[in-house]
């Protein structure tokens, strides 16, 4: 069957596919299932997640999220079975960058990942600027110089004394391999681990000596769509389960967001809308310009071959930890009646919006009194910080965003030399359709709301260009279409 609006056809093995996505607020599993050639995504199970403080650290509780997104598995298996399907062709997993697993010979987890946002990495990037300059280093790279960064973490590992020579692997890949499938870094990504070399898309080896990191021990890189064996153990003993194959997506979630726009031409821009705000487009290169450095931009692998430029912001990180910060006060603002009262607050001028990125903003606890500390640094009057005056801290934040969007796209416009006329915005930030009529009023330009579960999408549509034989960049946009309708 041909889809005319998108030139896909309806796959011969109509088996089922599961993607996994995983978040650092919360992890998700989705089942897409045909019927009458139309295929239809739904998702089967949600579960919370969070960071755990202990004595050694910000870590994250890595057998509770495998057994979470097992779970979530085993209900897909359950779901086809009792509507009598022939089974789950593929599984795909994407997630948050950075964080990884690391691994004793056996491929066994040493220790709970750390979270990405433990301070240990301060001293971390501090010390390995000492040996390679961050200049070199963007040079080697193309990607933003963050302290999150993977290789960051790993050097952190390599001052604190870890265990040396030991494997690791990037949390969506370790699921995959845990299940069964080879161990490997998918591209999108190991490029945001800043290890990769740009020009030779191999692992980065003066990076590597730099930070006394073993080349030996690095995971092979692979590209999206890429078959890592067949589903073994436990999970394939379930019903429809024993052919099942272990796809990398773009195992990078913001690729896999990115992958899942249904964008046709090559005017348009994206905003991934999440705890991040990453603003970019779609380049065929990297763009590698004195300026794009200076500004903090970054080049990270994209589905297909070609590159996601884009700048990493802040985003509705603010809002969600000034909400918990109010809940503490005992007022639960719920997010979509925030947003409504929002709307009625007058607008600020210019003058007062924050500077999202201030580091101090990236912290987690008291926001809305971190805020009225920046306000204060720059000489501005301080806004009520009680949950009873949360709208007018909302609007503010909102306000804010949108403005720190539009300085950013203007930004991106200049350097890539494209003309933008529109802006896709995806992720869960995508459903506030206040910062949405922001934007587009801080921009001038058309913003379409992409899917909220644009990253489900993509992950589908990476599978199923990859099962077609043609993990092309045109073809998963095809399938990101033909899924979006």
């Amino acid at each position: 069957m041909i889809s005319t609006e998108t030139g896909t056809t309806a796959p011969a093995d109509q088996r089922a596919l599961i993607a996994v996505d995983l978040g650092a607020e919360s992890c998700r599993v989705s089942l897409l299932r045909w019927g009458g050639g139309a295929p239809r995504i739904e998702l089967v199970h949600r579960f919370q997640n969070h960071a755990v403080e202990r004595a050694d650290g910000l870590r994250w509780e890595l057998e509770r999220i495998c057994l979470g997104v097992e779970e979530g598995i085993r209900k897909c298996a359950q779901i086809g079975a009792e509507c009598g399907a022939s089974g789950v062709r593929s599984i795909g997993v994407d997630g948050w960058a950075v964080d990884y697993v690391r691994l004793d010979g056996g491929g066994i987890p040493l220790a709970d990942p750390y979270c990405y946002r433990d301070n240990r990495t301060a001293e971390a990037e501090r010390a390995l600027h000492e040996v390679i300059s961050p200049r070199r280093l963007r040079e080697l790279t193309g990607v933003q110089l963050q302290k999150i960064n993977t290789l960051y973490q790993q050097y952190a590992d390599v001052l604190g004394g870890e265990e040396a020579g030991v494997g690791w692997l990037n949390l969506p890949e370790y699921l995959l391999s845990r299940w069964g499938g080879r161990a490997v870094a998918e591209r999108t990504n190991a490029t945001h681990t800043q290890m990769v070399d740009i020009r030779s898309g191999a692992w980065c080896e003066e990076i590597l000596n730099a930070a006394r990191l073993d080349l030996k021990r690095m995971p092979a890189l692979v590209e999206p769509g890429t078959d890592l064996g067949e589903l073994r153990g436990p999970l394939a003993e379930l019903p429809g389960m024993r052919e099942t194959r272990l796809l990398a997506p773009c195992c990078h979630d913001t690729a896999s967001a990115i992958a899942g726009i249904p964008a046709q031409g090559d005017d348009w821009a994206y905003i991934s809308s999440g705890t991040w705000s990453l603003v970019g487009t779609l380049l065929d290169k990297p763009c590698m310009t004195e300026e794009s450095s200076a500004d903090g931009f970054t080049n990270l692998a994209a589905a297909g071959g070609r590159v996601c430029f884009h700048k990493n912001l802040n985003g509705m990180w603010l809002i969600r930890q000034s909400i918990e910060t109010w809940a503490v006060e005992g007022y639960a603002w719920e997010i979509s009646d925030l947003i409504m009262a929002a709307r009625r607050v007058p607008s600020f001028a210019r003058r007062e919006l924050i500077v999202v990125d201030d580091p101090e903003l990236l912290l987690p606890g008291r926001m809305p009194q971190r805020i009225n500390e920046q306000r204060a640094r720059r000489g501005l009057a301080p806004l009520s910080t009680s949950a009873e005056h949360a709208p007018e801290m909302a609007n503010l934040i909102f306000q804010s965003l949108a403005s720190r969007y539009a300085e950013a796209l203007k930004q991106i416009a200049s350097l890539s030399g494209k003309p933008l006329h529109r802006i896709f915005i995806v992720g869960g930030g995508s459903r506030n359709e206040f910062l949405n009529e922001l934007t587009a009023q801080a921009t001038g330009m058309e913003v379409c709301r992409g899917p909220a579960e644009s990253s489900t999408i993509g992950n589908f549509a990476t599978q199923l260009a990859a099962l077609d034989g043609e993990p092309s960049a045109e073809r998963t946009a095809l399938w990101a279409q033909r899924l979006s309708i």
